[in-house]
């Protein structure tokens, strides 16, 4: 295989080992159902749509990589891009890590998505793989923010919080996933960051190295809440009557 064959070579991790408890009791968050449909394989399927995707790495639960491995084999995804299943450990960093360690020695890209952002549109993912293949070592979509933002010090439960600071919202963004990386850019921040981090691409901040941003997309806001699950589904039907997704 080539250099330039190797360099686009590109794969998706998507660890899905959390338990959702903000959804409140019952399946793993990435295993709630829209539209009939588990947000993970939606989630999958999003990723799968860009032709530049040639495989995806699902990090599962600890003890359900068996579990889902079965539902991903019930569902249909492109035949071009193909899947495997790990298990994933304790914290989203461990499962990232260990989804890293799966990949195939030819993959030069990777992004990191969240299951529970299964609605994230091709466009925003094949935007951030081409970003990668720019030059850039991590790459993040994100959108502007629409409320004013304040800094507060934490207080008790309960307890009014302080403002101390409102911070200029043109230089603030909310970011989003896919995030995308040169692989060796990832796999070197996270041998080197040891702190518990929800965001991979503050990793690779924490090495001194350049993080980009491209625009997002409203659709690829994340699952949290029972409410999002209703957006969520709404969205889903308007696919449904525009597009015939």
């Amino acid at each position: 295989m080539s250099d330039v064959s190797r360099h686009h070579r590109t794969a998706a991790v998507i660890p899905a080992a959390g338990r959702g408890v903000r959804l409140g009791p019952g399946a793993p968050k990435a295993l709630r159902t829209l539209n009939g449909t588990p947000m993970l394989v939606h989630a999958v399927r999003a990723m799968a749509a860009s032709r530049a995707v040639s495989l995806v790495v699902v990090v599962a639960p600890p003890d359900g990589a068996p579990e889902v491995k079965r539902l991903l084999d019930t569902h249909s995804l492109p035949e071009r891009t193909d899947y495997l299943v790990v298990p994933g450990g304790d914290t989203r960093q461990e499962s990232v890590r260990l989804g890293l360690d799966a990949l195939p020695d030819d993959i030069g890209t990777v992004l990191v998505h969240d299951a529970a952002r299964p609605l994230v549109p091709v466009e925003t993912v094949d935007s951030v793989i081409e970003a990668v293949r720019d030059g850039a070592p991590a790459v993040v979509p994100a959108l502007p923010l629409a409320d004013t933002v304040k800094m507060v010090e934490p207080a008790g439960k309960d307890e009014p919080e302080p403002v101390v600071a409102t911070p200029d919202r043109a230089a603030l963004r909310a970011v989003q996933t896919p995030q995308g990386f040169d692989r060796e850019t990832l796999v070197r921040a996270h041998a080197t960051v040891t702190d518990n981090v929800t965001d991979d691409a503050s990793m690779v901040e924490q090495l001194g190295l350049r993080v980009v941003v491209v625009p997002g997309h409203e659709e690829a806001f994340k699952v949290t809440r029972p409410l999002d699950l209703v957006l969520a589904e709404a969205v889903l039907a308007r696919r449904r009557a525009t597009d015939g997704f």
